[in-house]
């Protein structure tokens, strides 16, 4: 199988290469060898290609600089989709876009199912809300996956910051009243191959197994850390509320997804901790070499 994968230089994209299955060739784009955001680009490398499947991996992701920049979010999450989509269409290709716990306003009492009615509180959410849209808009039968809390060993992300801030500090400050689940790329890279493998489509909704806030996350990444000798020392960590770190874009209190339906095409996902064992292990290695 020929695999399409956009966003390839991004903490998933960088994953779903390095867990490819043996039998898929894939072709990797970053934005220099193709920006989502051009519907004229789009069209002329899909065409080029001629994928049997494609995996949208690319997305503006910055949550608060959304809410200033709309127009190039929705460029990039909500208009793109849809000619990626429209494109492996017209090609008969199976398409893959990956979407966002953001879609949900986290009122909720229990773990959002995929079909939960969806009411984004800021501008990320909106776009990625509008990116799913066009997709079905667009393809016949695309597979749309929500996650959440996606991090990895490398790149831009919550383990990385706190690591950098850990370091330098004796003591951070986490907001302790959002809660949902940690995601390990590899986890969801995984899954998007074993969901991409028995033609799955529809939504899906898959983080690792768990719950916690983003306060369990850090003192989890704290203790870890310390004892792979990825930290001089330990640190506190300081649970705080939303309220005591105002940022420009609103987020969702409640994150949990249901992946009720995913784990039993595919089987569960490990526990958010031990995936991040998992990366920590990965840096360690890493720093040790």
């Amino acid at each position: 199988m020929r695999v399409l994968l956009t966003g390839a230089s991004g903490q998933l994209g960088r994953a779903l290469a390095a867990t490819r299955p043996a039998e898929t060739t894939l072709i990797a784009c970053t934005r220099a060898d193709l920006d989502i955001g051009e519907a004229g680009a789009v069209a002329r490398v899909v065409a080029e290609v001629r994928p049997d499947a494609l995996i949208n991996a690319a997305a503006y992701t910055a949550v608060d600089r959304a809410e200033s920049n709309l127009e190039e979010a929705m460029r990039v999450n909500g208009h793109a989709p849809g000619w990626l989509a429209a494109a492996a269409s017209r090609l008969g290709a199976a398409f893959v876009q990956v979407s966002t716990d953001f879609v949900f306003d986290g009122s909720a009492p229990v773990p959002y199912p995929p079909d939960a009615r969806p009411a984004p509180l800021g501008a990320y959410g909106r776009t990625k809300l509008a990116g799913e849209e066009a997709v079905r808009a667009a393809h016949p039968s695309p597979l749309i996956v929500r996650t959440a809390w996606v991090y990895a060993a490398e790149g831009q992300n919550f383990l990385q910051t706190m690591l950098r801030l850990m370091a330098e500090r004796g003591e951070v400050r986490v907001v302790a009243d959002q809660v949902g689940t940690p995601t390990h790329a590899a986890s969801l890279a995984r899954a998007l191959w074993g969901f991409l493998g028995a033609g799955a489509t529809g939504v899906f909704h898959w983080t690792d197994a768990g719950v916690a806030s983003w306060y369990d996350f850090a003192v989890a990444i704290a203790e870890e850390a310390h004892a792979r000798g990825l930290l001089p020392r330990e640190v506190a960590v300081r649970p705080i509320r939303t309220i005591d770190y105002p940022t420009p874009a609103r987020r969702p209190a409640w994150s949990v997804l249901d992946k009720t339906a995913a784990f039993a095409l595919l089987g569960p996902a490990r526990h958010w901790r031990a995936e991040l064992r998992s990366a920590l292990d990965q840096l360690a290695t890493g720093r040790s070499a």
